[in-house]
C-alpha cells in the first residue's frame, strides 16, 4: 500500500511523541511492505511563530490531501495570554472543522501491569474496556463567542443532523462490542441536552433495537467512571462533556500519556492524536510518554488505511514493550526504573520489526 500521512508535531512534547509515531510507521512500512510518505507541517504555537497563523493554508491543504493525519500537541505558556486574539488551540479547532472529523473515538483499556500507576484500586480495573465517542465539531467550542467590558458568552448549539450522525456511529460501534450504549448529557438543565436525549432515543429505538441504551447525566457519569468503570461499554456524548470525561478516565489507565484517539469524518482522512496536551514542563527532557501517540498510529492504520493486521501488530508491540518494563516516569513506580522516550520507541519498533508481533497476532 502507498499512503501519504501528514505529520503535525506542534508544540511542547508534540515533536517528541510525533517523532516516535513516525518511527513506528516507518517500521510498519518496512516490515509489511508498505510505502508511507510522511510529510511534516506546522500547527499551533510553532505555526504562529513561523507565519502568524495557528493553521497556515499549506498545513490545511496538506491535511485535506493526505490519507491520514498524525498530530502531536498544541499550546504552551508562550502563547497563553488570555487577551491574545490568535491562540494555538484555534489551529486544532479549525483543522477539525476543515477536515469534518465529527466523531472522536477514545478507547480506555487499562493494562493490569500498570495498575500501580492508577489511583484506583486494582479490583475496580478488572474488565474495564470503554470506548468514548465524543462529538467533535459542534457544541460550545464552536459556538458564537462574545466578550465586552460587562461579561462574556459562549453559545452551545447542536443541530439534529450533528447529533444523529455521531449517535449512529456510536451505535455501529456498539454492535461490534457488548451492544451497550450510555448517552451522557445534562438534560435536566440544558436545552441542547434535551434535544440530544430525544434524538438519541429515536435513533436507537428505530434503527438499532439490538443496542441497549442508557441515558446518564454528566455529573453521574463522572462519578460512575471512578466508582464503577466496568459498567460502561460505548459512551457517546457532546463535545465539552467528552473532553472532560475522557481526561478524567485517564486515571483508569494510570496516565494521560497512555490514551490515543481517532477523529473520523464521513469519508475523508482521519485525524489521530494522543489526548494529552503539550506538557511544556517536560518538553525537551526526553521523558514524554509516547504510548498514546503510538497507539494512535494503530488507530490510524486500522481506521484510515484498513490495515488491521498491522494495527494489531503495533498494539501487541506496545504490550510487549510494557511487559519488558519500558516505562516512562509517569508510569514507573518506585520499584521500576523509568526510561526515556527514545528507549520506549526503540523497544516498540524492535518488536514491530521482529517475528514476535507476527506470532502474537496469527
Amino acid at each position: 500500500m502507498k499512503a501519504t500521512i501528514a505529520l503535525l508535531p506542534g508544540d511542547g512534547i508534540g515533536p517528541e511523541v510525533c517523532r516516535a509515531g513516525a518511527e513506528v510507521l516507518a517500521a510498519v512500512g518496512e516490515h509489511y511492505g508498505h510505502s508511507f510518505e510522511l510529510r511534516e507541517a506546522a500547527i499551533g504555537g510553532a505555526a504562529i511563530d513561523a507565519s502568524g497563523s495557528p493553521l497556515p493554508p499549506a498545513t490545511e491543504a496538506l491535511c485535506r490531501d493526505a490519507d491520514a493525519v498524525l498530530l502531536g500537541a498544541v499550546g504552551g505558556p508562550k502563547w497563553s495570554d488570555p487577551q491574545a486574539t490568535v491562540r494555538p488551540e484555534q489551529g486544532l479547532l479549525r483543522l477539525r472543522h476543515a477536515m469534518g472529523v465529527f466523531a472522536n473515538l477514545r478507547p480506555i483499556v487499562p493494562d493490569r501491569r500498570l495498575s500501580a500507576a492508577s489511583p484506583l484500586r486494582s479490583e475496580l480495573l478488572e474488565g474495564v474496556d470503554i470506548c468514548f465517542v465524543r462529538e467533535l465539531t459542534g457544541g460550545i467550542y464552536f459556538g458564537a463567542k462574545r466578550r465586552d467590558s460587562n461579561g462574556a458568552s459562549d453559545v452551545c448549539s447542536y443541530s439534529v443532523m450533528e447529533i444523529e450522525r455521531v449517535v449512529r456511529l456510536a451505535c455501529e460501534l456498539a454492535l461490534t462490542r457488548k451492544r451497550r450504549l450510555v448517552s451522557v448529557d445534562k438534560a435536566n438543565v440544558l436545552e441542547t441536552s434535551r434535544l440530544w436525549r430525544e434524538i438519541t432515543s429515536r435513533i436507537v429505538t428505530e434503527e438499532y433495537p439490538a443496542v441497549h441504551l442508557e441515558h446518564m447525566l454528566v455529573d453521574a457519569a463522572a462519578m460512575y467512571l471512578i466508582q464503577q468503570p466496568a459498567r460502561f461499554d460505548v459512551v457517546v456524548t457532546e463535545n465539552m462533556f467528552g473532553d472532560i470525561l475522557t481526561d478524567e478516565a485517564s486515571v483508569i489507565t494510570g496516565s494521560l500519556g497512555m490514551l490515543p484517539s481517532a477523529s473520523l469524518s464521513a469519508g475523508g482522512p482521519g485525524l489521530y492524536e494522543p489526548i494529552h496536551g503539550s506538557a511544556p514542563d517536560i518538553a525537551g527532557k526526553g521523558i514524554a510518554n509516547p504510548y498514546g501517540t503510538i497507539l494512535s498510529v494503530a488507530l490510524l492504520l486500522r481506521h484510515s488505511l484498513g490495515l488491521e493486521r498491522e494495527a494489531r501488530a503495533v498494539e501487541v508491540a506496545v504490550s510487549g514493550a510494557i511487559d519488558a518494563g519500558l516505562l516512562t516516569p509517569d508510569l514507573a513506580t518506585s520499584n521500576a526504573r523509568a526510561v526515556a522516550t527514545a528507549q520506549v520507541t526503540a523497544g516498540v519498533v524492535g518488536l514491530v520489526r521482529g517475528e514476535f508481533a507476527d506470532r502474537a497476532i496469527a
